[in-house]
């Protein structure tokens, strides 16, 4: 909840700038840390979500361990205070030196996506005296229904490893001495509020199962990955992680001595963040009433890039609701927030908030029409 109190703060600050809302996010995790201690589940907190340093070292704090899709989340999750044999290594494409990096380090397990991937890994680990623990990651063919960049789980997709390649797969790794196959992984992409779209994979993760089992491979782990969106209409909804986890719990049949490993993300940081702006200009043009904000599509590029939807408010009018297109600086025609919303009446100087912006906002800042990177602000230091 953003106060009056806060509001008057914000006034006094330049914009753009990220506002966390910390109290929100410790409620987030406390809720995600209970219900997932009455399933015994791990979890692994994705990094590429947002990889704040503060936000990191607080969600070290609750106990998470770490999925990461490069390097340099690994070297930044370890500095917040994941304990490497907590991290998870994913990604489609991991360079030698990451490869290397990541098993100097002690991580608990790479997730892999090809052979080739496989016999480098193999490699790297031969030449540093090590054994590597690796899952396959898996694609489960199930449609995420959600957007089309954030769907990985489908025939076309990149991602994972094709079911009719297994077999495959197994009598490689039979050669590959340094790789010890732990588990199965699974991602059938991002922002997912169709409950039904996990017990679907949970089908098919017990039917690969006893594929698994008809090969005598002992799969210790089962971890499902990320995915469950949030309620980008009403900020700050905690996601339901008991109706979820409790799904997972009930249809996925485990074995003896198995666990599931579960690798929330934009659930854990979304409704935390808050991009802040100032409303630069109000520009009519022949059909249209244009609030042009100081923020852009550089500070929060989910509009342009996905069609996102993410609430907009003017904190700082009371006036009659008139309709706008919310848009920013950058010199796009993509850079564009929202067509044609209610906001009260909005003048130059009035302060917007761009709400759910904790998730894939300043994890994907860049810096193009070379405009400065918005600082993070806390609702602590305020």
């Amino acid at each position: 909840m953003i106060t009056k109190k806060t509001i008057e703060k914000f006034r006094d600050l330049p914009t753009p700038f990220y506002y966390y809302d910390l109290d929100v996010l410790k409620e987030t995790l406390d809720n995600l840390k209970l219900e997932s201690s009455r399933t015994g589940f791990r979890l692994h907190y994705a990094v590429k979500a947002n990889h704040n340093p503060r936000i990191l070292n607080i969600i070290s704090s609750f106990g998470l361990g770490a999925d990461c899709v490069s390097w340099n989340e690994i070297d930044a999750a370890i500095k917040a205070g994941f304990n490497p044999s907590e991290i998870v290594f994913a990604g489609v494409g991991k360079s030698d030196r990451e490869i290397i990096n990541a098993i100097e380090a002690g991580i608990f397990c790479f997730n892999c996506e090809s052979i080739p991937e496989m016999e480098v890994i193999n490699e790297f680990a031969g030449k540093l005296h090590k054994n590597v623990n690796i899952a396959l990651r898996i694609n489960p063919l199930i449609d995420a229904h959600t957007h089309k960049y954030i769907t990985t789980g489908i025939a076309e997709s990149k991602f994972g490893i094709n079911t009719w390649d297994l077999e495959v797969v197994l009598d490689r790794l039979s050669v590959l001495n340094n790789l010890n196959l732990i588990g199965i992984h699974f991602h059938v992409g991002s922002q997912i509020t169709r409950l039904s779209v996990f017990k679907t994979l949970c089908t098919h993760i017990n039917e690969l199962q006893e594929w698994f089992s008809s090969r005598n491979a002992d799969l210790k782990i089962i971890n499902v990955g990320g995915g469950l969106g949030i309620d980008y209409e009403n900020p700050p909804e905690s996601p339901n992680f008991r109706e979820y986890f409790s799904l997972l719990r009930e249809f996925i049949d485990l074995k003896p001595g198995q666990e599931i490993h579960v690798e929330p993300g934009r659930s854990v940081v979304g409704q935390c963040g808050s991009l802040i702006s100032r409303v630069l200009y109000i520009k009519n043009g022949s059909n249209t009433r244009f609030a042009i904000i100081d923020a852009g599509m550089t500070d929060l590029i989910r509009p342009a890039l996905y069609q996102a939807y993410h609430k907009i408010e003017n904190l700082t009018s009371e006036g009659e609701l008139t309709r706008y297109d919310v848009v920013g600086p950058v010199c796009e025609s993509s850079d564009t927030f929202a067509k044609y919303i209610e906001l009260p009446e909005t003048r130059r100087g009035d302060i917007i908030a761009i709400r759910s912006a904790g998730a894939y906002g300043e994890a994907m800042a860049s810096r193009y029409n070379l405009r400065d990177l918005a600082p993070a602000v806390f609702s602590d230091v305020l």
